[in-house]
C-alpha cells in the first residue's frame, strides 16, 4: 500500500512537471506567433541610450519635440528600450550635437540641421531657409517624394550619422524686436540674432548678424546686446518670454517658411540595435514630425492672442521686404550650387524645387472661395 502511494505521488509530480513545461512552452510559442519576434528573456537588461539636444529644458522644442521619440520608444518597447534625454550643454554644446553623436559621446541627438551649415551648406536645405518650401509642401517632399532618402544619404555620406526627420514647424515669427521693422530701411544697422542660411542672407538687407545658441538669446535680448531675434513660431516663443522684453513682433517669417528638425544616431549604436528597435525609432521619429507640426500650429493661435492682450505691437513686413528675402534666398541657393565641391547641394535643391513646382499645379485646387 505504501509503495503504491509513493508510486502515485511520483506519477502526479511528474505529470505536474510535464504540464508546466508544456504550458510554458505553449505560452512562449504563442507570444512568438502573436508578435512575430524571437522570445525575449524576462530578465534581459533594457537597451539604454543617451540623447543630447540643442535645447534648454522647459521649452516646446525639448518637451514637445525632442522628448517625443524617447517617450514613444519606451512605451512601445515595454521598457526594453530607454533613451535618457539631456538639455543643451549637458553632453555637448547646442551647436555641436551632430559631432558628439558621430564621435560616440552619446548614441543619439536632436537638433535643427541648419546648425551644421558651417560643415556643409546643404544642411540648410533640409532645415529650411528663405526661399524654401512652406511646411505643407516640405512634409510631403520629406515623406512622399525622395526627400527622406536624400536626407538620410546626405547625412550618412557627409557626417557619418544615421538621420531621421524628427519635428516640423510652420512659418516662424520674423523677429521679436526692440525696434519697429517694416521696411528695408528699418533693417539697416539692426543687431539681429540668427543662424543658418539667414545669417548669410540678412547682411545683404543691411542688418548686422549675431549668432548665438538658444540658451544665450534671451539674456542677450534683455541686455540689448541684440536688437532683435528670430527663434520660432508664436507658440514656441511665448514660453521663452521674448514678448516680455521686446515690444515689437514682426511677421511673417520669410526667413523660415518651414523648419524641419531631426534625430541623428551614431552608426555603430544603430547597427547594434535589433530590427524591431530600429523600426521603433523610425516610427517614433515620424510621430514626432506629425505631432510637433500640428501641436505648434495650434499653440500659435493662443500665443498671438496673448501677445495682443499684453500690448505687444504686431507689425507685418512690407511686400518689398518679403519679396527681397525670397529673391535673396533663391540667389543664395543658386550661388551655393555654383560653388559646391560635391553634388549634394544641387541634388537636394533640384529635388525640392521640382516637387514644389509640381505642387503648384494642384495647389489652386485646394483653395475654396466662400465670399
Amino acid at each position: 500500500m505504501k509503495n503504491s502511494k509513493k508510486k502515485e505521488d511520483k506519477t502526479m509530480k511528474k505529470t505536474r512537471r510535464d504540464f508546466l513545461k508544456t504550458t510554458g512552452a505553449m505560452a512562449i510559442g504563442a507570444g512568438v506567433v502573436m508578435t512575430g519576434a524571437k522570445p525575449v528573456r524576462a530578465q534581459a537588461k533594457p537597451v539604454r541610450w543617451r540623447m543630447a539636444t540643442s535645447w534648454p529644458t522647459g521649452i516646446p522644442l525639448y518637451t514637445d519635440m525632442a522628448k517625443v521619440l524617447p517617450d514613444v520608444v519606451q512605451k512601445i518597447s515595454g521598457g526594453r528600450f530607454i533613451i535618457d534625454t539631456f538639455p543643451a550643454g549637458a553632453i555637448a554644446p547646442a551647436l555641436e550635437i551632430t559631432d558628439a553623436v558621430r564621435r560616440g559621446v552619446c548614441q543619439i541627438g536632436h537638433l535643427w540641421p541648419g546648425y551644421d551649415i558651417g560643415i556643409h551648406a546643404a544642411s540648410c536645405l533640409i532645415g529650411g531657409f528663405a526661399g524654401s518650401p512652406n511646411s505643407e509642401v516640405m512634409i510631403h517632399w520629406m515623406y512622399q517624394s525622395d526627400g527622406y532618402k536624400l536626407w538620410q544619404e546626405f547625412r550618412k555620406d557627409k557626417f557619418n550619422v544615421v538621420a531621421f526627420p524628427g519635428g516640423l514647424r510652420p512659418t516662424e515669427v520674423f523677429a521679436h524686436s526692440h525696434k519697429p521693422i517694416r521696411t528695408l530701411a528699418d533693417l539697416k544697422g539692426v543687431k539681429f540674432r540668427t543662424v543658418g542660411a539667414w545669417a548669410d542672407i540678412l547682411p545683404k538687407l543691411g542688418a548686422s548678424v549675431v549668432t548665438l545658441p538658444g540658451g544665450e538669446v534671451l539674456p542677450a535680448l534683455e541686455r540689448k546686446v541684440i536688437d532683435a531675434t528670430e527663434w520660432a513660431c508664436p507658440g514656441e516663443n511665448l514660453p521663452m518670454g521674448f514678448h516680455e522684453i521686446a515690444k515689437y513682433i514682426i511677421i511673417p517669417g520669410v526667413h523660415q517658411p518651414s523648419a524641419p528638425f531631426e534625430y541623428v544616431i551614431n552608426p555603430k549604436a544603430w547597427d547594434e540595435l535589433p530590427e524591431d528597435m530600429k523600426a521603433m525609432i523610425e516610427t517614433a521619429a515620424k510621430i514626432t514630425t506629425l505631432e510637433s507640426w500640428t501641436k505648434i500650429g495650434a499653440l500659435d493661435m493662443g500665443a498671438m492672442e496673448v501677445f495682443k492682450k499684453r500690448g505687444n505691437v504686431i507689425i507685418e513686413l512690407a511686400p518689398e521686404v518679403q519679396a527681397a528675402a525670397y529673391k535673396l534666398g533663391r540667389e543664395w541657393a543658386d550661388q551655393k550650387v555654383a560653388a559646391a565641391k560635391d553634388p549634394w547641394f544641387k541634388r537636394i535643391l533640384d529635388s525640392q524645387r521640382k516637387f514644389e513646382e509640381g505642387w503648384r499645379t494642384v495647389e489652386r485646387n485646394r483653395i475654396i472661395t466662400y465670399t
